[in-house]
């Protein structure tokens, strides 16, 4: 059974670039700035009362925790290939879909990736299950906070 370090990571192209660029500045720019505070906060003498101190070694807790789930993650990852034009709904796939509101854009990405205000949605979301697997003028029903709602691929691209 795969443990959760080695669960596999699925990330488009784009994605897996974007986490490679984060643990980068991370691992260069701010490990150097949280130590520089550190060492800044031991400059003003006793640490066990220092509250600057402390701050900057949380801040340094947490931004060795991220790193961590960086390299877990981009070590893991798989990358996952665009949709195909006009074919069936994959992760990677953008899909315009149209609803008694109008139409909406998403992308289905996996779970690392989801960006709800630029319209990446989970693969695990009920939208990206309901859409997974349909083609062009399949109509999918998925449950929503407000009910029932149906939605119509109108493109996947």
């Amino acid at each position: 059974m795969l443990t959760a370090m080695e669960k596999p990571v699925l990330l488009t192209k784009d994605g897996l670039t974007k986490l490679e660029k984060e643990l980068d500045e991370l691992r260069t720019v701010r490990r150097s700035e949280v130590a520089e505070r550190i060492k800044y906060a031991k400059d003003f003498g006793d640490i066990t009362e220092n509250a600057e101190y402390e701050d900057a070694k949380n801040e340094q807790g947490m931004l060795e925790g991220r790193i961590l789930v960086l390299e877990n993650m981009v070590r893991n990852a798989v990358i996952i290939e665009e949709g195909a034009e006009g074919g069936e709904v994959s992760v990677g796939s953008a899909v315009d879909v149209k609803d008694e509101f109008g139409t909406q854009s998403f992308t289905i990405v996996g779970p690392a990736e989801v960006d709800v205000a630029q319209g990446r949605i989970s693969m695990e979301s009920p939208v990206g299950k309901a859409l997974l697997g349909h083609q062009v003028g399949d109509s999918v029903e998925v449950q929503s906070p407000g009910g029932m709602r149906k939605l119509k691929i109108v493109k996947v691209h």
